[in-house]
């Protein structure tokens, strides 16, 4: 579904993501008209593992050192792009940044590995809406938008993850989270 350009449902261990081929600006397209998200509104890329992470983002020192710590996890790294960066201007919203996520959920990793490409997610759910902690949510929401829903339970955190932009000199936190 995700290499065709579909969207996907899809249990993350902070709560559902709805998933998209980050590197299909079509796909992406179909994140936002389905959540109703504004443009201009970057989205989180998640990658199976570090080494990942690289083809897509700069990882200095302090990115290295919080994704050696934290990933996988509920740590999102706002970093600068690769020259070589395939994700997306809509997924970025035509920054020169990136927000990269390795999640730890089996399921996640499992649809990330299957479908070889960054998956752009946010929450699965229309924006303003409660994050969705079920598939049930995911539907009840977003119905027929989402071609398919993986349902593996509860998700275990219950809340997005934390955001750090280490873009700049200073470390910024953006979203306190999961």
């Amino acid at each position: 579904v995700l290499r065709g350009g579909g969207l996907v449902g899809f249990p993350t261990e902070t709560v559902y993501g709805l998933g998209a081929d980050a590197t299909n600006a079509r796909a992406v397209a179909g994140i936002f008209a389905a959540k109703g998200r504004p443009l201009f509104n970057p989205l989180i890329a998640h990658v199976a593992d570090t080494a990942d992470a690289r083809r897509f983002a700069i990882l200095d020192a302090r990115a290295e050192a919080l994704a050696a710590a934290f990933w996988p996890g509920a740590l999102t790294l706002v970093l600068a792009k690769t020259a070589a960066c395939a994700i997306a201007d809509l997924t970025t919203a035509g920054l020169d940044t990136v927000a990269i996520r390795v999640p730890s959920h089996r399921v996640a990793q499992a649809l990330i590995r299957a479908a070889g490409v960054p998956v752009a997610a946010p929450s699965a759910n229309r924006s303003g809406h409660v994050s969705p902690t079920t598939a049930a949510h995911v539907d009840a929401d977003l119905g027929d938008a989402v071609a398919m829903i993986l349902d593996d339970g509860p998700s275990a955190v219950g809340i997005e993850s934390t955001v750090v932009d280490l873009s700049g000199p200073v470390p910024t936190l953006l979203r306190a989270g999961g």
